[in-house]
């Protein structure tokens, strides 16, 4: 049993490790002794784990994925159909969260929320930790072929999410859920992007100018309230003189 748990500690430290190594020097620049060393583990341990360099950035882009997951999770959120969800994930209450873009609620319906609230938990995720923005970052390295990372994920659940709001009627009018999609997902991979190959220091403000720019041409307009008993809608406005 001891020897399993420090197995499994010395996995982890070696996962943490490469996914600092591969966010500060990219893939192809970054050795299994430099991670070793960052890990604090011999050169055997890690090719005990891992004998690869593609399969331990492999190991990496997985747990950040299951990162990700965690993220959309505590939003309330689900998997896109399809995906598996990452286990255990314990689900947090669905609505609103604090610290959205001004306006976000009143503008959007709930699809739109969770999506701006995932939005900004994730552009935290990337500031914070190195395992995440490692995970985008060699999902778009081009050193590297065959990689995914947690980007596929995201833009599954994005495209999901936004047909879901299409059908709830929470888009505007004319609006494609594809093209939506189209723009959310690049902006969020180009943020990830600056993130891990630039060391772009990332922040909420950040999300809620795309939000704020974005949300206006993409949520339909709120309901107009409905004139009082008695009273036509067209005599609801400022009182005559």
């Amino acid at each position: 049993m001891v020897k399993q748990v420090r197995a499994a500690r010395t996995r982890q430290a070696l996962v943490r490790a490469a996914a600092e190594v591969f966010a500060d020097d990219g893939y192809a620049l970054a050795s299994l002794p430099a991670i070793s060393r960052r890990a604090g583990v011999s050169t055997g341990a890690l090719h005990f784990h891992f004998p690869s360099k593609d399969l331990l950035a492999r190991e990496v882009e997985a747990a950040a994925t299951v990162s990700l997951q965690r993220l959309a999770a505590r939003q309330g959120a689900s998997d896109p159909p399809g995906r598996a969800p990452a286990a255990p994930v314990t689900a947090g209450a669905a609505g609103p969260g604090p610290g959205g873009p001004a306006g976000a609620a009143a503008v959007g319906g709930v699809a739109l929320q969770l999506l701006v609230d995932v939005s900004r938990d994730l552009v935290l995720g990337l500031s914070a930790d190195p395992v995440l923005r490692a995970g985008f970052g060699l999902g778009g390295d081009p050193s590297r072929k065959g990689g995914e990372g947690p980007g596929r994920w995201w833009s599954e659940w994005v495209h999901a999410l936004l047909r879901e709001a299409h059908g709830a009627g929470e888009l505007a009018e004319g609006v494609s859920p594809e093209a939506a999609a189209v723009a959310v997902v690049a902006a969020t991979l180009g943020l990830a992007g600056l993130a891990s190959r630039h060391r772009f220091h990332l922040s909420p403000h950040l999300v809620e100018q795309f939000w704020s720019l974005l949300l206006p041409g993409l949520a339909a307009p709120p309901p107009r309230r409905a004139a009082r008993p008695g009273i036509p809608a067209a005599e609801t406005g400022p009182a005559p003189r």
